[in-house]
């Protein structure tokens, strides 16, 4: 047997082997909106193992395959952990679900929701309860100082849900923001 189809053949068996998606270990809580997106990527994970299975093309393509079901695997655990919550209590309480407006030391506003983990986006304005700025929020009311890594965050603001974003990450007065410390 020539090398070159023993080199091919280790190729394509390391490309078929993917880690697994980390799981986390946290409670894997969800919004309505959050539930929604991890059912379509679920039903996607889920036909895109149809489509590797049934396409020619695909099925020889061993590395095609190994992700479409690393997916489907991710997605149907992620799906059966997820616990579906939708923000309750008093409405000047910053919890799961609702949108926290805060304003930090150097005078910068910032505005995210709090959401799980798999529909966190920064970029969106949604950043996930076990960040550090939820963990510093979270339990807070308006008017109440958080502090984070040396630095203090005055809530300004609960809303019971996300408000449209117009621009990345929501920066009102002060210096775009670089993202949630």
């Amino acid at each position: 047997m020539s090398v070159a189809f023993t080199k091919e053949e280790d190729n394509e068996a390391a490309a078929a082997y993917l880690p697994e998606r980390p799981i986390s270990p946290h409670p894997n809580l969800v919004t309505a909106s959050g539930l929604a997106k991890l059912d379509a990527a679920l039903a996607a994970a889920k036909d895109a193992v149809a489509c590797a299975q049934t396409n020619v093309d695909l099925k020889s393509d061993r590395s095609a395959m190994a992700r479409a079901a690393r997916d489907f695997r991710y997605f149907s655990s992620r799906r059966a952990s997820a616990q579906l919550f939708e923000p309750a209590g008093e409405p000047d309480v910053v919890v799961f679900g609702r949108q926290v407006t805060f304003r930090r030391d150097d005078g910068r506003t910032q505005s995210f929701r709090i959401v799980g983990e798999d529909e966190a986006d920064a970029a969106q304005g949604m950043i996930s309860h076990i960040s550090p700025i939820a963990k510093a929020l979270l339990g807070r009311r308006v008017g109440d100082i958080a502090a984070l890594n040396g630095s203090e965050l005055e809530v300004i603001s609960v809303a019971p849900q996300r408000m449209p974003i117009t621009q990345a990450p929501v920066s009102i007065g002060g210096s775009s923001p670089s993202g949630p410390s």
